[in-house]
């Protein structure tokens, strides 16, 4: 099941104050064998300049951190990918911890090997991938 775009933006707005709240002690999670972690990844705005803040769900690939630009099944890519692509640098924050990164699209090689293993902790990804037009990027986010 898809959950409606709106619903997603209430639960990451939700999930972003709980995370302002409490220092950022409840809002981030590792990933789990069985399930994605979430964290917050901060862009510059390709137009504004300004910090953009975002929740994503994430797998790891040894030290880098892999997330999934699915924008919900939308047909346009999300804004903070765009964003990465205009400036790939960015700050991923997991917890109390907050790690420099830098943005790339995963292989053709690298999106083979990673996508079942996304699509295993996350059935969504699979979902969207029968609404929208557009490939689905894997984004490496690599310390």
């Amino acid at each position: 099941m898809i959950v409606p775009r709106p619903v997603l933006r209430v639960f990451w707005v939700v999930h972003n104050a709980i995370d302002r709240l409490t220092g950022g002690r409840l809002s981030t999670a590792r990933p789990s064998d069985r399930g994605v972690g979430t964290l917050f990844l901060t862009t510059t705005g390709r137009r504004s300049g300004q910090p953009r803040r975002n929740g994503l769900y994430y797998v790891e690939d040894g030290s880098s951190f892999v997330v999934v630009a699915s924008n919900a099944g939308a047909d346009a890519d999300p804004a903070w990918w765009l964003n990465l692509q205009a400036s790939p640098e960015a700050t991923v924050e997991i917890g109390r911890r907050s790690t420099r990164v830098r943005a790339r699209p995963a292989s053709d090689a690298e999106r083979n090997r990673l996508w079942p293993e996304l699509v295993r902790r996350h059935r969504t990804f699979e979902a969207y991938t029968r609404v929208t037009s557009r490939p689905i990027p894997v984004v490496i986010l690599e310390p």
